[in-house]
């Protein structure tokens, strides 16, 4: 990819969005304007990127320049002094704007749903399901993001069988897309006398949440029955049919909702859900070629891989993705989750620019 022909397509883009920015045609209508005004943003952020590269490449060229022109000792020393500072800056300001000019995942900047559920393991794995819940929020408030908690099936320990939250804010996708899969837990659990380290599993599901205009769901293919809700072990917790099952016919996704009071908030609930699975459906479909390209890097995100290990005992978080440990579980799991994210979206931009 030859960034500055690439800068030069961003510079364009930049002023033909400031010129739909005075457009009436645009101003009129809200959502268009929110539309313009956002992809603005984003051009504008890279072109300034490219121009502190620009900036530095002309620097370098006119210190050089001055170095074979003079004799003078002090304009040599200062000349010197700014090639070094160049050749330090550039290779930084390169692969930033490298990264910059990465066309994004169109998902990236969408709000989030999440489903965490228990796998092997019994009651350690509800546990552990219910600190991946924690560790997430916690990112999310460090964030400035939304948690809502949308759906909880609970064990008798406090731990979760499955639940399921939405994460609303900036660029909550393109941050945690990482984490679908399956989480290992290497430990001592509460309730083992000897002492024995166990291993556990959690599967976690990040879906890209789908709104009426992503995706259309024929009324006549979803199958909606009324419930009463149920407690830990099935029994009944009320005689009302407040809960809401949804299946799509087409696609067999199931959808079981009963943590609000009302029988209409936990349809809405459900729908939500429905047509964040469709959603992720329809793109995986879609997307297979995409998807591909980056499996051999990152994963697919499909349920049956180990992405991670949290080994206890020593210490340390493996992702099995980039082969890459990490220490200080404490404060992983506590949602400081920065770094191993970080590590896995340079994964991700170094695996789009050998695919551009």
């Amino acid at each position: 990819m030859d960034i500055l022909t690439e800068l030069e397509k961003m510079k364009k883009q930049m002023h033909e969005l400031e010129s739909k920015l005075s457009d009436p045609s645009v101003l009129s209508h809200p959502e268009k304007i929110r539309t313009v005004n956002e992809e603005y943003s984003d051009v504008k952020d890279i072109v300034e990127i490219g121009e502190r590269y620009e900036r530095a490449v002309a620097n370098l060229k006119s210190a050089k320049e001055t170095l074979e022109e003079t004799d003078d000792h002090e304009i040599i020393e200062l000349a010197q002094s700014e090639i070094t500072e160049a050749e330090v800056m550039l290779p930084k300001l390169e692969e930033e704007l490298t990264h910059a000019l990465v066309p994004p995942d169109p998902l990236d900047k969408k709000n989030i749903i999440v489903e965490v559920r228990a796998g092997a393991g019994g009651d350690e794995a509800s546990l552990f399901a219910g600190q991946l819940f924690r560790m997430y929020s916690r990112y999310a408030e460090r964030n400035g993001w939304k948690t809502e908690l949308i759906s909880t099936s609970r064990n008798d320990l406090g731990g979760f069988k499955e639940v399921t939250f939405a994460i609303k804010g900036k660029n909550v996708y393109s941050r945690l897309k990482f984490e679908s899969g399956v989480h290992r837990v290497q430990r001592v659990p509460e309730t083992e006398k000897q002492g024995r380290v166990h291993t556990s599993t959690a599967t976690v599901a990040v879906l890209p949440e789908a709104e009426e205009v992503d995706v259309k769901i024929d009324p006549s293919d979803l199958e909606i029955e009324a419930t009463t809700s149920t407690g830990a072990g099935g029994q009944s917790v009320n005689t009302t049919y407040s809960a809401i099952r949804i299946t799509h016919k087409p696609t067999g996704i199931m959808v079981y909702c009963q943590d609000e009071r009302s029988q209409q908030q936990n349809k809405e609930r459900a729908l939500s859900i429905i047509r964040a699975r469709v959603f992720a459906h329809e793109q995986e479909k879609a997307d297979k070629e995409r998807t591909e390209a980056r499996r051999g890097q990152i994963g697919s995100g499909d349920r049956s891989e180990k992405i991670r290990t949290y080994n206890f005992p020593q210490d340390r978080v493996t992702d099995h993705r980039i082969k890459e440990n990490y220490h200080n579980i404490p404060a992983i799991m506590d949602g400081e989750l920065d770094p191993l994210l970080a590590d896995l979206r340079k994964e991700e931009l170094e695996s789009a620019m050998a695919a551009l």
